[in-house]
């Protein structure tokens, strides 16, 4: 069994940054590893993913440039680095684990978070 534990949310000013972590237990050693976020009354989005063993990272438009997914294989953590913040980033963000190898869909990870709250000021 996987779990996934998430932090690092809050709230911060249009252009500001966060980093967010992601503790997970179990065996997620050739997982993908994902975050996601969703915002009021709109679907859940892929923001970024990880492969545990290769290093590859992918990342949505949206964020490309100003997130970076990074994971710390000894902590058994991922994180992701927000900078450059907008007000649209406004989500709750998940982390997410897939047995797939490339996973930028929700529907095809296995286990998720709980989810921690980012909210960005104007």
């Amino acid at each position: 069994q996987v779990q996934l534990v998430e932090s690092g949310g809050g709230l911060v000013q249009a252009g500001g940054s966060l980093r967010l972590s992601c503790a997970a237990s179990g065996r997620t050693f050739s997982y993908t590893m994902g975050w996601f976020r969703q915002a009021p009354g709109k679907e859940r989005e892929f923001v970024a993913a990880i492969g545990w063993i290769s290093g590859t990272t992918y990342y949505a438009d949206s964020v490309k440039g100003r997130f970076t997914i990074s994971s710390d294989n000894a902590k058994n953590t991922v994180y992701l680095q927000m900078n450059s913040l907008k007000p649209e980033d406004t989500a709750v963000y998940y982390c997410a684990a897939s047995r797939n190898s490339i996973a930028r869909v929700a529907s095809l990870y296995d286990y998720w978070g709980q989810g921690t709250q980012v909210t960005v000021s104007s």
